[in-house]
């Protein structure tokens, strides 16, 4: 004959008690671990109810999905995306009732300026054309980012999706950076735009969906069109979509790329990496300005 079981508090012959609160008889158990709980203490389980103490548990025994960059998999809203689109919403109206000389000209990305004041490199990818068609170079880019940007935030995670969105954008600018000159006359020339992010974007997609197996036929025909329209549509910065597709394909492939076990060491070594590339080339561009600039007695 066996012996009932009965939670902490509760004396033999007694009637049972809850494991978390001794002062309220119950007859219910745990499946889990058989102690007594109250209403209070119950969550529906599979088979029965557990106690909150093996939902813990069990909670924690339970690995967490994630994609194949490694980040938890979810189903909430695109923060970051949205907030882009939103900074960039914000930017283009103070655009429009300051005007150029008044806010668009100090945050422009310009090769002559940029030196002195690096923050252009981000600054400038969250600006856009306020006049002749304005309308259409804002609509377009933020069309573009809502079309991949959610995906690829859930995929990456935000932070990796951050860390790429920033560092294509600084690439984009490095890129018009490389191809400006003194002599042609671009070294002074301003560039604004999200495209070289998007670009970036877009690169990141190329190893995602090589490694899923998916058609890479329409992302590269995607991006060969995008690319094909800077150098035939005025006052497009071919330049900048290529650097922000280099920087952004390179990211990709570092992301969902690197073994399962040093993921996070591939994350944020690699980004450290393709920025202090940046950089360098940066600086390198500008010490051939500046001995340019001393060859004519200036600087």
């Amino acid at each position: 004959m066996s012996m009932p079981q009965f939670g902490s508090g509760s004396a033999p012959g007694a009637a049972p008690s809850c494991k978390n609160h001794p002062d309220r008889v119950t007859y219910v158990r745990c499946q889990r671990c058989g102690d007594p709980i109250c209403p209070e203490c119950t969550n529906q389980a599979a088979v029965g109810v557990q106690c909150p103490q093996c939902v813990r548990e069990g909670s924690r025994a339970v690995r967490a999905k994630t994609t194949m960059a490694g980040a938890k998999v979810t189903d909430g809203r695109p923060v970051v995306t949205m907030t882009i689109i939103g900074i960039c919403v914000v930017m283009f109206v103070a655009q429009l009732a300051l005007g150029w000389d008044k806010f668009t000209s100090e945050l422009v990305f310009a090769p002559s300026r940029a030196q002195a004041e690096p923050y252009r490199f981000i600054t400038g990818a969250f600006l856009h054309a306020a006049s002749g068609g304005w309308l259409v170079h804002i609509l377009f880019n933020m069309m573009a980012l809502w079309a991949i940007g959610p995906q690829l935030e859930a995929m990456l995670g935000r932070w990796r999706y951050i860390v790429l969105y920033l560092l294509a954008a600084i690439g984009g600018n490095v890129s018009v950076l490389m191809f400006s000159s003194i002599q042609s006359g671009t070294w002074n020339v301003g560039t604004l735009g999200a495209s070289g992010a998007i670009f970036g974007l877009f690169g990141a997609l190329v190893p995602v969906i090589r490694k899923v197996g998916g058609d890479m036929r329409s992302i590269y025909g995607l991006i060969g069109i995008n690319l094909v329209i800077g150098f035939i549509v005025p006052n497009v910065s071919w330049e900048g979509h290529l650097g922000g597709l280099i920087t952004g394909m390179a990211l990709g492939y570092l992301f969902v790329r690197a073994p399962k076990d040093k993921r996070m060491l591939y994350s944020v070594g690699g980004s450290v990496l393709v920025f202090a590339i940046l950089v360098g080339l940066s600086l390198w561009k500008f010490a051939q300005f500046n001995a340019i600039l001393s060859s004519f007695g200036i600087g």
